[in-house]
């Protein structure tokens, strides 16, 4: 198991207990895996001890201020692609599909695109596969990074980390003027992205049999 694609996992999920008491292990584990730069883990030092000395309860309320009612910052990524309600139904079986190939079986309440899932998928995978798949939504991810760094919010040293993992990097420039100057007057409606295909056409094409 890779553990650094595990433990962004975790600091994604919905925060509880556990977690919390976790946070400060977290990066030295991080440290120690090396997977990630080490400047890139200490700036998720910076989202460890804001929450690490947070009220639960207040970061549980924050939580899903953010990423429940924002949809700009949405954790599942397919609803930051357009389209119909049938092509994201069949993203979401394609992305089942490449979940139960790799022997992940998937049984989480939350949607298969939820992206801590889909972490959890790449956590059991070899790094250059992992680093390989996680290139196709990264464009996304990194909507939601900036998203998180114009609020200045702590969940943006995660999503940065998320993304300096993925073999491909997306374009930093052009994706940050495409968000400078969007002009909605809703801020998080008519929000679009490229179609995101895990895996390619097939989703079985990049998973061991």
């Amino acid at each position: 198991m890779i553990k650094t694609y595990k433990i962004l996992s975790l600091l994604l999920s919905y925060p509880d207990a556990a977690l919390q008491e976790f946070l400060p292990a977290a990066v030295r584990e991080l440290h120690n895996e090396a997977l990630l730069q080490a400047s890139v883990t200490e700036s998720i030092r910076l989202f460890t001890d804001h929450y690490g000395n947070a009220e639960l309860t207040d970061w549980q309320a924050e939580y899903v201020q953010l990423f429940d009612c924002t949809r700009s910052a949405s954790l599942n990524l397919f609803e930051h692609v357009k389209g119909d309600s049938k092509d994201r139904g069949q993203a979401m079986v394609d992305l089942i599909d490449l979940y139960q190939a790799a022997g992940m079986q998937f049984s989480s309440t939350e949607l298969p695109d939820y992206l801590p899932a889909f972490l959890e998928f790449l956590s059991s995978l070899d790094s250059e596969k992992a680093a390989d798949l996680l290139s196709e939504p990264a464009p996304v991810i990194r909507r939601i990074f900036l998203t998180l760094k114009e609020k200045d919010h702590p969940y943006q040293h995660i999503m940065s980390a998320i993304v300096s993992l993925a073999a491909r990097q997306p374009a930093a420039v052009t994706t940050e003027t495409t968000v400078q100057n969007e002009i909605q007057p809703d801020p998080d409606s008519g929000y679009e992205e490229k179609p995101v295909s895990f895996g390619g056409s097939d989703p079985c094409a990049n998973c061991k049999m």
